[in-house]
């Protein structure tokens, strides 16, 4: 059978009527689909009993790209005035990366997901780049920016679960966030970083498959055979 992959939500709500809806981004349930997999949406603000509930429905977990993390969940100070925080979506997606943690759940996050898989597990961020880091290479592009388009090189590994994947030691990757790792969970090992040395990825080699990258695997699906591939072996690892 092919296996249910939950993708926590995100809420939006319209200018016009104020009316709150669930969304999902479109690229990442069609890569799911893709790669072999049933994407199955998890709104997140509901009760723990029927948050529990979908959870155990899914094979696997995928945190995907969105806003950014409150730093009280990381032991940061106030919000950087450049941060846009939805905490309810935190707090549900921290519970849902736990609960995988603990059962061996194949997981696969994605910029902000591999930000919040890095926070849940006991990992901290840096809250802004432009403000905090000195760097040359540009990490944050305008939304009008075509999402294929790639910004930066990213070497991986060698060895690593990553670097087995995608084959390849150095790849081309997008790049749309402003919060980034600053120390990595225990347990987790770095996967990939970028020309300035920010965290690009990283794994749980003691888990059956963690893999979290900042990039947008999602939106290079089309001409990228290491987003098709990083795809593939999430969905094969949620089937096994």
């Amino acid at each position: 059978m092919k296996p249910f992959i939950g993708i926590p939500a995100y809420t939006h709500t319209y200018s016009e009527t104020g009316r709150p809806y669930y969304r999902g981004y479109v690229p990442i349930v069609h890569a799911v689909e893709q790669a072999g997999g049933v994407p199955f949406l998890i709104p997140y603000d509901l009760e723990d009993t029927n948050l529990r509930a979908l959870y155990r429905r899914i094979d696997g977990l995928l945190l995907p790209g969105g806003g950014d993390i409150h730093p009280r969940f990381f032991g940061d100070e106030a919000p950087h005035p450049s941060t846009n925080i939805e905490e309810a979506r935190d707090e549900a997606e921290i519970k849902l990366i736990r609960w995988a943690a603990d059962d061996d759940m194949p997981m696969l996050g994605i910029c902000r997901g591999c930000q919040i898989m890095n926070v849940a597990l006991g990992g901290t961020l840096i809250q802004d780049i432009p403000s905090q880091i000195a760097t040359d290479i540009a990490h944050d592009f305008p939304n009008s920016r075509p999402r294929g388009l790639t910004a930066h090189p990213v070497t991986i590994v060698a060895e690593s679960r990553l670097a087995q994947i995608v084959g390849e030691a150095q790849i081309m990757v997008n790049s749309w966030h402003h919060q980034v790792i600053d120390k990595l969970a225990p347990g987790a090992v770095l996967a990939a970083q970028s020309p300035d040395e920010l965290v690009e990825a990283f794994e749980i080699p003691s888990k059956r498959f963690v893999i979290s990258v900042q990039w947008h695997p999602e939106d290079m699906m089309a001409d990228d055979e290491a987003s098709r591939k990083l795809f593939r072996a999430f969905i094969r690892a949620a089937q096994s």
